[in-house]
Parts: structure tokens; C-alpha cells; sequence
């Protein structure tokens, strides 16, 4: 239910553009589905996600934005400020001794310190580039392509990027075993 609550406002986004080419009406629907969701996990389990949280703020303020002054271009810069926040947050950890992917990955693998250290500098690096990549399409190519982009995209090249890292991981396991 997460992973659907999680990826239902982006796949809503891109349904309600594609039937309608409108991206103020596909803006509306993701607020929408994010405040719905947001509101229904905080209901049933009196708890929420940080990451749900930031997202549900970031497309309440700048599809807010988005339909307050009619200008797309906001809702073009959410996947970037939360790309951004990301890797902020991740360096924020690494400058204060503090590792965020091992904090999520910790519990399921064992890794040195020097490849947890890699591996957050990895994510760093990957999301910094992924928002810079959004901003390049955003103003370089066609609404659609933009869309097309968010979703298929965005999600392909995450999927890309965490194959890799399988790889590079697995290394580890294999010494453990």
C-alpha cells in the first residue's frame, strides 16, 4: 500500500494529462490524490513518512503555485527540489557522521563504513544529477516530453542507477557468504 500511495499521484498525473493535455487539471488531480493519501495513512496509522510529508509539501506549494498563476513551471520544478532535498539531506547525514543510506539499508546488509560512505556519495550524486537532468528537460524540451520524462524517465534511469548498484553490492555478499 505504500509503494502505491507512494507512486498513485505520479501515475494519476500522467493518466489526467494524457486523457486531457492539460496540465493544470493533471496538477489539481495530484494534489488531490497526495492530500488524499497523506490523509488516509495518518488516519489508519497515526503516522507518516517523513519523505511523504516533504513530498505532500512540495506538490501543495508548488502546484499550488502551479494553478494560483497558471504557470506550469512550477510543477515542472517539484521533481528537482525534491531530488535536491535528498541529496541535501544526505549530505547533510555524511557531515555530521551520520550515514541516511545505511540508515535505510543498514538492517538488511552488512557493508564496511568505507562502502556505506561510497554508496551515499553515490545516491548524492545521482539525485543532484537527476535534478539538473529535470531542469534540462523541463526547459529544453515539449510539456509532453517533459511528462513523459517525469515518469518513464525519472523511473527508468532510478531503476538504472539501483541495478548498478546491485552490482557493486553484491561484491560484499559474496565475501560474507
Amino acid at each position: 500500500m505504500k509503494a502505491f500511495a507512494d507512486f498513485f499521484p505520479v501515475l494519476l498525473f500522467f493518466a489526467v494529462y494524457w486523457a486531457s493535455r492539460d496540465m493544470f487539471l493533471a496538477t489539481g488531480a495530484a494534489i488531490a490524490a497526495s492530500v488524499a493519501f497523506t490523509g488516509y495513512a495518518w488516519f489508519r496509522h497515526r503516522r507518516v513518512e517523513t519523505m511523504q510529508w516533504v513530498s505532500l509539501g512540495l506538490i501543495v506549494v508548488l502546484g499550488g503555485a502551479t494553478l494560483l498563476f497558471h504557470d506550469k513551471h512550477f510543477i515542472m520544478w517539484k521533481p528537482t527540489a525534491l531530488y535536491w532535498l535528498i541529496t541535501g539531506a544526505l549530505l547533510a547525514g555524511e557531515l555530521t557522521g551520520k550515514n541516511g543510506i545505511r540508515a535505510l539499508l543498514g538492517k538488511q546488509m552488512e557493508l564496511p563504513d568505507d562502502a556505506w560512505r561510497l554508496l551515499n556519495r553515490a545516491w548524492m550524486a545521482f539525485f543532484a544529477f537527476m535534478g539538473g537532468l529535470n531542469l534540462w528537460v523541463a526547459y529544453s524540451f515539449s510539456e509532453a516530453t517533459w511528462v513523459n520524462f517525469k515518469l518513464f524517465g525519472g523511473i527508468g534511469l532510478m531503476l538504472v542507477f539501483a541495478i548498478g548498484q546491485s552490482f557493486y553490492l553484491s561484491k560484499y555478499q559474496e565475501e560474507r557468504e
